[in-house]
């Protein structure tokens, strides 16, 4: 019994030493940089009942998929600083929050050339030497990217008053979980709407 029981815990043990050493490894874990947020809003936002408020995609915004995921992520902050959503049926309210979404993926170029050569010389007493050293880079390409840009304008909807908007951009590793859609949504919403209303004409850096 106590053999088993041994054997048992050793082999959760050994799971667990696994599972950490593969998280220690460069490739698993991938860095993640802060969501750079800028806001500007009306001064009497500050003051208004928020109330109903529809999320809705900007004209040249396509209405797809992965708008429907950063939308739901905008209307859930939405409703946590004070804002209700619609009900089916119901009005949409005086308000409107227009959203667009813009991603794209690259590899950033790297400065310099990748193989550098260098060349000195010395001389002594000894006679002379003349020593050639040869530097290349392995490391292979920097890794690519995702990049993620998030815009909300909160307007009247019968006058087109701009009563707030709202900027946010990511970078993120194209292997991070954080560049999939719904995680990357998450976060850049609650970066974009953290201390709601927020400073007017300030840029934060959210991690």
């Amino acid at each position: 019994m106590t053999n088993r029981l041994f054997a048992r815990i050793s082999g959760k043990a050994a799971g667990t030493l696994a599972l950490a050493a593969m998280m220690a490894l460069p490739g698993c874990v991938a860095p993640v940089g802060p969501v750079e947020v800028t806001r500007f809003h009306a001064p009497e936002i500050a003051a208004r009942t928020y109330g109903p408020i529809h999320v809705e995609p900007a004209t040249y915004q396509q209405d797809d998929m992965e708008f429907r995921t950063y939308a739901n992520a905008v209307m859930r902050e939405l409703t946590r600083v004070g804002y209700s959503e619609p009900m089916p049926g119901e009005a949409a309210g005086n308000q409107v929050a227009v959203l667009s979404v813009e991603r794209q993926r690259y590899v950033p170029r790297r400065d310099g050339s990748p193989v550098s050569v260098g060349v000195g010389g010395s001389t002594g007493s000894y006679g002379s030497g003349l020593g050639v050293g040869v530097g290349i880079d392995l490391s292979g390409p920097p890794p690519e990217q995702v990049e993620t840009r998030l815009a909300v304008t909160i307007l009247e909807r019968a006058s087109g008053k701009h009563l707030w908007e709202g900027r946010a951009s990511f970078v993120v590793r194209a292997d991070s979980p954080l560049a999939q859609t719904p995680l990357g949504a998450a976060k850049m919403a609650e970066a974009l709407f953290k201390g709601f209303p927020g400073k007017s004409g300030e840029t934060i850096q959210v991690k």
